[in-house]
């Protein structure tokens, strides 16, 4: 576990937002971005992470819009666009001019749209199982349909929730302790988020042009990402389909892929002492 510990961290204000991080560490910077399921946080999504990277790095964990002890609001016509924007503007407002950028899934769909939107704030990025990549090109996957409904019909639950992350969001549900559950569950239920969670499914006149928008292979800039890029994938995802990791590799001029056997949606997570070592040794090659 991290030794930053549950109290430790600030929050700024970043345009009509306000922003919580924490922070561990020195060195270059590195900002880790959580995945978007029900009751993440930065804290809980890199809880097993923070220590073997603060040992190299200034690391920076933020809690994105709408988790955490960030607000709760984002642009739902363009969440992507959204994320990416807070992200940036929290970097220009402590004094980060570039950082290396880490995202899982949603945390991931964030980096990569920061990369397109703002190349120069960007170093490297590590992206393990990123939205956004081919998702409008076939249906949903079982676990995305998980996700996006957990909000809706007869609402948030603990059994919901212990269903999502032990038979989606990893490999080996055993793995995870009802202690992980119960934290996610908790914050999960925050009266602000169920009344405006922040990850749903698009609706409205203009849902088409969100979801086109949140496709980032109907991009044209995802072939000219500047970025050195590893995407690392789980080869037995249940959310993000793994061939998007080869989508990724095929597009982007300067990307690698590197697919984990027996791992599922939460990589850092379930594969940590690979992940670390995979993260370290591709920071810090010039």
């Amino acid at each position: 576990m991290t030794s930053i510990g549950e109290g430790v961290g600030r929050t700024v204000r970043v345009g009509e937002r306000e922003i919580f991080f924490t922070e561990a560490g020195s060195g270059p910077a590195v900002v880790l971005l959580h995945g978007g399921g029900p009751g993440a946080s930065g804290l809980s999504n890199y809880s097993r992470n923070i220590d073997a990277l603060a040992g190299r790095f200034r690391v920076i964990v933020p809690d994105l819009p709408g988790y955490g002890r960030s607000d709760k609001r984002i642009d739902q016509s363009d969440p992507f666009g959204d994320l990416a924007r807070a992200v940036g503007d929290l970097l220009d407002e402590i004094g980060i001019a570039t950082a290396h950028l880490v995202g899982n899934s949603y945390g991931g769909a964030a980096a990569l749209r920061l990369a397109m939107d703002r190349p120069g704030k960007v170093g490297r990025m590590i992206l393990m199982g990123p939205g956004g990549v081919g998702t409008t090109r076939a249906l949903p996957t079982e676990g995305l349909r998980e996700l996006l409904s957990y909000y809706g019909g007869s609402g948030p639950s603990r059994d919901k929730l212990t269903r999502f992350i032990r038979d989606y969001l990893v490999f080996d549900g055993s793995a995870v302790d009802d202690g992980v559950i119960e934290e996610r569950f908790r914050a999960s239920i925050d009266p602000e988020v169920v009344a405006n969670p922040p990850l749903r499914r698009p609706s409205g006149p203009l849902a088409l042009r969100t979801l086109w928008r949140m496709d980032f292979t109907r991009d044209a800039r995802l072939r000219e990402v500047p970025h050195r890029t590893l995407v690392i994938w789980g080869a037995a995802d249940k959310v993000n389909r793994p061939e998007g990791g080869r989508l990724l590799r095929d597009a982007m001029p300067h990307c690698d892929l590197y697919l984990a056997a027996d791992t599922g949606h939460w990589v850092q997570w379930e594969r940590a002492e690979l992940f670390d070592a995979l993260a370290t040794s591709f920071l810090e090659t010039t």
